[in-house]
């Protein structure tokens, strides 16, 4: 077994790297035949979802292995090597199987114990078996991680652990409320007709949301969940499907929208919400600082030029200011580069201790300037400072800046696609609640970890150390399957040599002997083949395949034979 995994998730990489990597079903496709296609490779599987890239393949290379599939996934989703390289993981045999058990059962997903995950990985299978490009390794690795992943939620409470994704993203727009109180009453736009946004449709649903409008290009596709959806025997809400042209219109009806298409492109644009929460409210939008970007007290417009509330450089300073910017030249904004054109080390200096403790100190300027070195020191540290924060120090004392609340949402947003449907500039409109994959992994990044988890990555551990043990003893199989095939053949050898030499055999008799002789054989082998099975099994014992091979001087075609035939049979059967 030489299984090899190389991908990236969202433990790996931001939102920006997983969506400018992620593929649709045509790119899957391509990606799966070239790496089978690659010289390492003899088997390919691909497992793609919102939050992950995984490529797992069959190696004979280590190396060689890692480099090929590496390569093919940045030429593929078209973010170069050396871009894409920070962000993959590789895992090699056991601890492949490790992860992807891992992922089946959830403790991998964004939000611990989703189930979801199971359908994905059933669909990889699917799509690998479609292609021919899965063999008897990962024929068995998949539906062993599905059964894996049955195990872990049938024997535990691996599901209280955490929500799937939609349930969760419900309860970060309801921000700490009841899900069904704040549904309640509600009407819900769902943008999309996939696997997601059925379970989202669903939810919603269950929630007591009392109209939902399912919007998609395929409009049969939502005629479909909204007549599911209508017909459910579980909720009484009312649903009907709209075409995707008739989303912006929908929206200024709807309180909660959910998007997750497959779309490459923005669904719902910044000014598209904004013309929504307009129409609804009759009062402009605001765009609301965020935490991170607040402006500073005394910041002028953004393009730098000068307005009637900011005083010309040299204008109006406050009481001991040591910074004098009387030789700048007048037009330039303090925020600007210009500003501190030619001005000595020492000079900015003391305004930074001024700033900081409301007085200028008095340091001469001739014990700074005889030491270039910490000018140099002094103006590179300034620099820095301008291409991180974009501004220099204010030449005033920043003043503390009120933290204006934002008014509650009249539209809350889950935008569940990766890449993502939704401007993510909709975060920093007044009235709207965006709640994103981004916004969900942080979310999630504490959650604590229960007792449940514990046990899920029992049965994990125990099913990686029995599909170890399977697969070793499957290695050898080939060689039994050879060394009772060449016994057979030594068999009816014999059988023939008699018939030559006893002419008049009648049939009976001549049955008798040919069963009396294969009895033999398969006794004396019996104990031989059995043992060697389980001491393949163990860890290390796939030498015995090789001394098997040595001892009774096998044919390497004929158990190579074996292993295609075996192969080729696993790479036409159907998902678990």
């Amino acid at each position: 077994m030489s299984l090899l995994v190389v991908g990236l998730s969202h433990r790996s990489a931001p939102v920006s790297v997983l969506e400018r990597v992620s593929l649709n079903a045509e790119a899957q496709s391509k990606l799966l035949q070239d790496t089978v296609a690659a010289e390492p490779a003899a088997e390919a599987a691909l497992l793609a979802t919102c939050n992950r890239v995984e490529l797992y393949a069959d190696v004979d290379k280590f190396h060689a292995g890692v480099a090929e599939l590496s390569t093919l996934l940045a030429q593929h989703s078209g973010v170069g090597l050396d871009e894409l390289t920070p962000y993959l993981y590789v895992h090699y045999e056991d601890r492949a199987v490790h992860h992807l058990f891992s992922v089946a059962c959830g403790l991998d997903s964004m939000v611990v114990g989703e189930g979801q995950i199971l359908g994905q990985i059933k669909n990889s299978l699917a799509r690998a078996q479609d292609l021919h490009t899965a063999g008897r390794l990962l024929n068995d690795l998949f539906q062993q991680a599905l059964r894996v992943g049955k195990r872990a939620h049938s024997e535990t409470g691996i599901d209280r652990a955490g929500q799937s994704l939609v349930t969760f993203g419900l309860e970060q727009l309801a921000a700490g409320a009841d899900v069904q109180t704040w549904a309640r009453g509600k009407k819900a736009l769902v943008i999309g007709a996939g696997s997601m946004s059925s379970l989202a449709a669903a939810t919603l649903a269950r929630s007591g949301i009392a109209e939902i409008v399912v919007a998609n290009r395929t409009f049969e596709r939502a005629e479909r969940l909204a007549r599911i959806l209508t017909e459910g025997d579980d909720t009484d809400v009312l649903a009907r499907a709209v075409p995707m042209d008739a989303v912006p219109a929908e929206l200024t009806r709807a309180d909660v929208a959910v998007s997750c298409t497959g779309a490459t492109g923005l669904v719902l644009t910044a000014d598209a919400v904004v013309a929504t929460v307009e129409g609804r409210t009759g009062v402009p939008t605001v765009v609301t600082p965020s935490a991170d970007a607040r402006p500073a007290a005394d910041a002028g417009p953004a393009d730098g030029r000068q307005s009637a509330e900011t005083p010309l450089p040299g204008a109006g300073a406050d009481e001991n200011c040591p910074l004098d910017l009387s030789s700048v030249p007048t037009g330039f904004s303090v925020m600007g580069e210009a500003a501190v054109a030619g001005m000595d080390a020492a000079t900015l200096e003391q305004h930074g201790a001024w700033v900081a403790g409301g007085t200028a100190v008095d340091r001469p300027r001739e014990a700074v300037r005889t030491v270039p070195e910490a000018e140099t020191e002094l103006i590179g540290a300034l620099a820095a400072t301008a291409a991180s924060v974009g501004r220099i120090p204010e030449r005033r004392r920043p003043e503390p800046v009120a933290d204006v609340p934002r008014p509650q949402p009249v539209l809350f947003l889950l935008d569940l696609a990766m890449p993502r449907d939704i401007d993510a500039a909709v975060h920093r409109l007044a009235g709207v609640r965006l709640v994103d994959i981004e916004s969900l992994a942080e979310a999630s990044a504490d959650a604590p970890m229960a007792a449940d988890v514990d046990m899920v990555r029992r049965i994990v551990a125990d099913e990686v150390a029995a599909f170890g043990a399977a697969q070793r003893a499957a290695h050898i199989t080939p060689t039994v399957v050879a060394l009772r095939s060449m016994a057979a053949g030594v068999v009816a050898g014999e059988i023939a040599r008699l018939e030559g030499r006893l002419p008049g055999l009648d049939d009976k008799h001549r049955a008798e002997i040919t069963q009396t002789v294969k009895r033999v054989v398969d006794k004396l082998l019996h104990a031989p083949t059995v043992r060697v099975k389980q001491l393949a099994a163990e860890p290390g014992g796939a030498g015995y395949a090789d001394a098997l091979r040595t001892l009774f001087d096998l044919d390497q075609e004929t158990v190579a034979s074996v292993s295609r035939t075996e192969n080729s049979t696993e790479k036409n059967r159907g998902p678990a």
